[in-house]
């Protein structure tokens, strides 16, 4: 054991890290599509909506297979298929085969994550189990800082590279699991079925609400915030860059010293306080005219993005069945790539109406979820 947590864990979060720190392709995707492809805006916008429907179906069927076939192979499994659709993205010239290639790639880069998640479960003790996905959540923001300052770099050189080492770095990743990580999908007859079950227990379905909700504020950054700020207040790529640095470092330097902290504090309390300090963030978003003054936005909600990074997946891990894990990892999951396809849809006619309109109606799913995550406190204790 290493500072209370298995030597398999350990495996897992060096092969989350490998794998983020070779993550290069998606940050780049939109540019590489229109500079390196030649697509227009409204084509690159559709190769990355299918990427979209992909992805939401990812989950599901990742979910029922970490549980069908064990962790392991869903997990090794994924990031084999990840490798190679990556290079056949990078050599594919024509629309249908870019389409095509995205629509796969969106279909298995994430299907790691309920197998993941499960692992963690499997293989942690439940009063470990907030600091144990606090540091997977740390490892995945530090690697990701990482490739992306890297990636940006060889973009320049050619954006086959970027292919080549995210597909390296999914391959060691799956051989790392494979060889370092066990098994531990219970067994048990009761792995077969649909996701009935799962959406018959209506905590979980709360939760995964709550956790929509969670996932519409957060994917902002990724979706209306950079255009905000870019085409409202003005700012340069690069001022915005310089901003949005400011999380990964507080992410990378604080979180760590504060999950074992977290972790011993009443899990729905927590997630709600989150939810509550990330919606605040972004509503005072609205009143940025500045690059100090994003800053400022960004450092409050990631402090509530800090609060909730090893929350959501222990309270997971206590709703589930053991033999259901996979599962309930899975439609945790779709939250969240359901909130990728519906944050910019949501939020393009909201930031049309006004600056306000946007981040005081995110602000306020924040608050929603919040409140609805205390209301589901007692029943997650009972639980």
């Amino acid at each position: 054991m290493l500072g209370g947590l298995p030597r398999a864990f350990w495996a897992l979060w060096g092969g989350t890290l490998v794998n983020r720190l070779g993550t290069m392709v998606m940050p780049f995707t939109g540019v590489y599509l229109t500079q390196s492809r030649g697509l227009s805006l409204a084509a690159a916008g559709l190769v990355m909506s299918v990427f979209g429907a992909g992805s939401l179906l990812s989950q599901l069927l990742a979910g029922v297979l970490a549980d069908r076939i064990g962790r392991r192979a869903t997990l090794s499994g994924g990031m084999l298929a990840t490798a190679v659709t990556m290079l056949a993205l990078g050599y594919s010239t024509s629309l249908p085969a870019i389409v095509a290639s995205m629509f796969v790639l969106g279909l298995v880069i994430d299907v790691y994550r309920p197998a993941s998640n499960a692992l963690v479960a499997d293989l942690v003790s439940p009063a470990e189990r907030p600091r144990a996905y606090g540091l997977l959540f740390w490892g995945i923001n530090l690697g990701y800082a990482v490739g992306m300052t890297a990636g940006g770099w060889l973009a320049g050189l050619g954006f086959v590279w970027l292919f080549w080492i995210d597909a390296v770095s999914s391959v060691v990743f799956a051989v790392l699991v494979w060889r370092a990580v066990p098994e531990t999908r219970p067994e048990t007859k009761e792995s077969a079925g649909g996701f009935g079950v799962v959406l018959r227990d209506r905590l979980m379905v709360a939760f995964t609400l709550v956790a929509l909700g969670n996932a519409l504020v957060y994917a902002q950054t990724m979706t209306m915030l950079p255009v905000a700020m870019t085409e409202v207040v003005k700012l340069s790529t690069g001022q915005f860059g310089l901003a949005m640095a400011l999380n990964g470092v507080l992410i990378v330097v604080v979180q760590p010293l504060v999950s074992g902290w977290l972790g011993r504090r009443d899990p729905a309390r927590t997630f709600a306080l989150g939810l509550a300090v990330m919606g605040a963030g972004f509503a005072m978003t609205a009143f940025v005219t500045s690059t100090p003054g994003l800053a400022v936005t960004i450092a409050v909600w990631t402090a509530g993005e800090i609060v909730t990074a090893g929350i959501a997946g222990s309270i997971v891990a206590t709703l589930a069945p053991e033999h259901l894990r996979g599962r309930y990892s899975g439609l945790f999951g779709f939250a969240w790539s359901l909130a990728a396809v519906l944050a910019p849809l949501l939020g393009g006619p909201l930031l049309e109406i006004g600056s306000g309109a946007l981040w005081f109606t995110i602000g306020g799913v924040g608050a929603v979820s919040a409140l609805g995550m205390l209301a589901l406190g007692p029943a997650i204790r009972r639980r």
